[in-house]
């Protein structure tokens, strides 16, 4: 006996089914998916100023298309998807994105894995709070990965699985609206980027547009030729709109680029380190002069002759104090975190400096010339590492944790060569950017502009001004004994060493008058405060306050920045002028001794926190790590699996829904619907508006459940019988239904149980998505009916029979039939009591 039969669709008319996964089309969507996941994989490049990113972010990418076309390939589900890029995410990481933390480079370790788990949370804000250019080498290399990874595999998989694969264009626009957003200001090639991945877009579109209608025009075009003549003029077509469309994205991208820089999410968060949390470097030069005029401050081995230590530059001033400032590229302020292949354009001779500090203790970092690498050394390492800063314009090295004593670290640097007058004769001052300023004292300028009235050349104007200070003035640091001369270098301090009878002073004011002086000229010009030996002293150099010097680097258009000595030597001192008095000590008269007094209650000391944290006993760090660990790993596990709990949820509410009806029948009926839901998510098709035998039989066909069809009768006897059934029978039936549902898992294999329990089908019963879908399932039923009678198919068990996974016409999922309490057990013009 056979229900009521849905008229089937034509193959004209049906919707089209899900592509097969041909070689050609295959090759075809996954080269178009790459290149336009790599069109936004270029946009890194600003980021990590230069291509050291794209083995993480390209290994991402391949291994995104390989993910989604296996997966294609065996038609897994999005479960399966999930945790394969899960595991390949941690497999490959480390290798591609954490190199440094694998064994030999490949192998992951606890570190590895640990990293990536906290990496795939922390990173994207590690990466918008640190100063750009961030380094592979600190982790950031996970950001362009992961990003690959998952999107690759996302629109890789809408473009192998639908028919319109124009759905894989959104997560390729996601990637690339994520790489401009997460970016910096500085794009690396907009106009090339939009043009590309429009055109590519476009391309791929008409190429899979054309090779689906000419498979169309082949059955209606008998010879052939008619198919022929409109695939070419299909591809004349899309040619000419490429043209069109990359000409017109051109011109429109090129009009309406703004000379101003892009907003990124980077200029909205509040990075974690400014400059100008720290006093200038040259404000604590009279004091290192005189509280450390002897004492050791640090050690340096390997120090070429002839080269200087810097300690900071500085290149804005404000009237009192000369500081670094923070106008970006090009001035003392732009500083990044330290990475490997600083400087990549320094010239001149490689050296190698270790550092080792004694009594220095503050953030500016000691180096000396252009530095390519620091590398930390002792108990402090990890934490000196992570909150250095570099200025590759300036040379000057910062750590957000002080240096202390027993501090070691290793700097590879290059020292620029050093240039005669001669040599600088013919250069021109060189066009850099400067920070505005505050202009010195107006007699100074005055004093600049007499000082270089003959001079002709830029080098001669900057040795006229360094003979002006040099020969003019006299050198005082002003301490006990010395000439009277005030520390500081603010605008009245300069007035008073070029407006006196004579100029006394120390380093700190003649390089800062010097630098003025050159300003307002228009000479490039900065400050500098370091430390160098005496001409001839080899073998290892102890900084103390007595070789603290402060220079001036002008900058030449070939030669770069040149370091000029403004200051008089130490032995020009003025003879006329009145010395600070010497303190002489009051002799010592023998007191008597105080009284005992009472102990005084101490409050608990606070231990040293850098002390603390470098005890092996630290076990709250090291569990708030573990912690975090585990909970970013958590997270990520609970994110990937909220569907499939929103899945399960949904089907155990329909369950509670059904078995607490208020009618002892509606249970019963409630009670053969979910097993019949049940059988729909193991792969029973079920016919639409068939009677509970009807569907018992089709059940018992297709899943070998011979049992349902008593259970059938059972129903319909209880249903539609002259009493309500008793609560006992509904608990006996829902009993029969369970042993047969627990059945269903027996017979099948773990992946068979797994895609049953996370099952849409009985879920989207009725539902419009349903009906199209089993819309398309008919159709691409039919069409395969139709070509290949006679011969097995793909989805037939063999030719012309059906079996377990061909489709009649007609039928449709059980998900997809209205519900009903109860049904008619006779013939199909009978109708069911509502």
């Amino acid at each position: 006996m056979t229900g009521p039969q849905t008229p089937s669709l034509s193959p004209s008319s049906a919707p089209s089914p899900t592509p097969s996964l041909t070689p050609g089309r295959t090759l075809v969507d996954l080269t178009a998916v790459a290149l336009l996941l790599g069109v936004g994989v270029v946009g890194w490049w600003p980021s990590f100023a230069g291509g050291s990113y794209l083995p993480a972010a390209l290994g991402g990418l391949v291994l995104g298309l390989g993910v989604a076309l296996l997966c294609a390939w065996r038609r897994w589900g999005i479960l399966v998807i999930a945790g394969l890029t899960l595991l390949v995410y941690f497999g490959f990481g480390g290798a591609l994105a954490l190199p440094s933390t694998t064994l030999f480079g490949v192998i992951p370790t606890g570190e590895t894995l640990g990293g990536l788990a906290a990496g795939a949370v922390t990173s994207w804000k590690a990466m918008l709070t640190t100063v750009a250019p961030v380094a592979v080498g600190d982790g950031y290399g996970l950001v362009p990965f992961l990003a690959a990874l998952v999107l690759t595999v996302v629109a890789a998989s809408l473009a192998l699985r639908l028919r319109r694969p124009a759905w894989a264009l959104i997560p390729a626009a996601v990637h690339l609206v994520l790489v401009i957003a997460m970016g910096v200001p500085q794009p690396a090639a907009p106009i090339v980027q939009g043009v590309v991945f429009a055109v590519i877009a476009v391309a791929w579109l008409a190429l899979r547009g054309t090779g689906a209608s000419s498979g169309a025009a082949v059955s209606v075009a008998a010879d052939g030729s008619r198919s022929t003549a409109l695939r070419r003029r299909r591809l004349l077509a899309g040619g000419a709109v490429l043209a069109v469309a990359a000409l017109a994205g051109t011109g429109a991208a090129a009009a309406t680029t703004l000379a101003e820089p892009r907003h990124v999410f980077r200029d909205v968060v509040l990075p974690p380190f400014d400059v100008h949390e720290y006093a200038s470097p040259l404000q604590s030069y009279r004091g290192y002069v005189k509280d450390h005029r002897k004492d050791t401050l640090f050690t340096v081995k390997g120090l070429p002759e002839g080269a200087r230590i810097r300690i900071g530059t500085m290149d804005e001033y404000n009237g009192i104090v000369y500081d670094v400032s923070d106008k970006g590229v090009g001035s003392s302020g732009a500083f990044g975190p330290i990475r490997d292949s600083m400087s990549a354009d320094a010239t001149g001779s490689a050296a190698q400096l270790q550092f080792t500090m004694d009594q220095y203790a503050a953030v500016w970092v000691p180096d000396a010339g252009q530095v390519q690498k620091i590398t930390f050394g002792g108990s402090d390492a990890d934490a000196l590492r992570r909150g250095a800063y570099y200025n590759e314009s300036t040379g000057t090295a910062v750590t957000i944790t002080k240096l202390r004593a027993g501090d070691t670290y290793t700097v590879d640097t290059t020292i620029p060569k050093s240039w005669s007058d001669k040599e600088l004769e013919g250069q021109q001052f060189g066009s850099v950017s400067m920070p505005k300023q505050v202009p010195g004292p107006e007699k100074l300028s005055t004093l600049a502009s007499d000082t270089v009235a003959d001079a002709k050349t830029p080098i001669a104007q900057v040795r006229a001004l360094v003979k002006k200070f040099s020969e003019e003035g006299f050198f005082s640091h002003g301490l006990e004994g010395e000439a009277l001369s005030r520390a500081g270098h603010t605008e009245e301090r300069i007035s008073t060493l070029i407006g006196g009878e004579q100029m006394i002073g120390d380093d700190e004011q003649y390089a800062v008058a010097m630098t003025l002086a050159a300003r307002s000229l228009g000479i490039p010009a900065r400050v500098v405060m370091g430390f160098y030996p005496d001409k001839g002293q080899k073998g290892t150099f102890s900084a103390n306050g007595d070789n603290l010097h402060a220079w001036v680097e002008v900058n030449f258009a070939k030669a770069g920045w040149v370091a000029f000595d403004p200051t008089p030597p130490k032995d020009k001192v003025p003879q006329d002028q009145i010395t600070k008095p010497k303190v002489v000590p009051k002799p010592q008269v023998l007191q008597p001794p105080p009284p005992p007094q009472e102990p005084v209650d101490l409050p608990p000391t606070v231990p040293d926190q850098r002390g603390a944290q470098d005890g092996p006993n630290n076990l709250l760090g090291i569990l708030g790590i573990v912690l975090a660990i585990g909970g970013s790993a958590l997270l990520v596990l609970a994110i990937l699996a909220a569907p499939f709990i929103v899945i399960g949820a949904w089907k155990a509410a329909r369950r509670r829904k059904r078995r607490a009806a208020q009618q002892t029948a509606d249970r019963i009926s409630g009670g053969w619907d979910e097993l019949t839901d049940r059988a729909v998510d193991y792969g029973a098709r079920i016919p639409l508006g068939a009677t509970r035998a009807e569907e018992a039989h089709t059940v018992a066909t297709a899943l070998t459940v011979p049992a349902v069809t008593v259970l059938a009768d059972h129903a319909d006897a209880q249903v539609f019988g002259p009493t309500e059934p008793t609560e006992a029978e509904v608990d006996a039936f829902w009993a029969e239904v369970d042993g047969i549902v627990a059945g269903l898992g027996k017979n099948a294999n773990w992946r068979r149980r797994l895609r049953a329990r996370l099952s849409l089908r009985s879920l989207l019963g009725g539902s419009r998505l349903s009906s199209g879908v089993q819309g398309l399932r008919d159709a691409a039923s039919e069409r395969i009916r139709r070509s290949g009678a006679g011969s097995p198919g793909i989805g037939s068990p063999g030719a012309g029979s059906p079996g377990a996974g061909a489709v009649a016409p007609g039928t449709i999922e059980s998900s997809s039939r209205p519900r009903r309490a109860r049904r008619s057990t006779g013939p199909a013009s009978e109708s069911e009591t509502p």
